[in-house]
């Protein structure tokens, strides 16, 4: 147990930098988003858990609004609304296994005043391994269809015609 001075000392001068989250990138109008596939994200076979894509894809479109400065929790927080998916359809391609690399790629097919479509690719290299057609509506907090803020239609707008780089 350390003694009480120890508890007390200054912090070191050059203390170790703390990581901060993964974060995505921006390829023209693709979010890229990568993850790795974990023993937890396995089954008993070591593939991966058909419900492990849904939370990697929902993590990728997490990021992608943080980084059109599409703040989620202030929009809850002051009763404006949320997003929430409203359909969804997967087609599982090929299995991704322990310790593969996936990069989730997101783009936005059609936006709406309260909703938006994306397509979302799970690929290993080359390889696509699960694909998601959705849509994402714009919600009340008591559930009910809302416009989506102009400023979040012009980020989206926005993001949807950037060229690629």
């Amino acid at each position: 147990m350390p003694d009480s001075a120890a508890l007390t000392r200054s912090p070191m001068v050059n203390p170790t930098p703390i990581p901060t989250p993964p974060g995505g990138v921006f390829d023209g109008a693709r979010h890229l988003y990568a993850v790795r596939v974990y023993y937890e994200d396995t089954d008993l076979s070591g593939i991966t858990y058909h419900a492990n894509y849904l939370r990697w894809f929902e993590r990728a479109r997490s990021d992608l609004l943080r980084m059109l400065e599409i703040d989620q929790r202030a929009a809850i927080e002051s009763e404006e609304g949320a997003y929430a998916v409203s359909e969804i359809n997967l087609k599982y391609l090929r299995p991704a296994k322990l310790d593969d690399d996936v990069v989730i790629e997101t783009t936005c097919t059609e936006l709406g005043a309260a909703s938006c479509r994306m397509h979302q690719i799970a690929r290993r290299g080359d390889e696509a391994l699960c694909e998601a057609s959705l849509r994402v509506g714009f919600i009340s907090l008591e559930g009910r269809p809302r416009r989506q803020p102009a400023p979040w239609r012009a980020a989206f707008h926005e993001f949807m015609t950037k060229k690629d780089t």
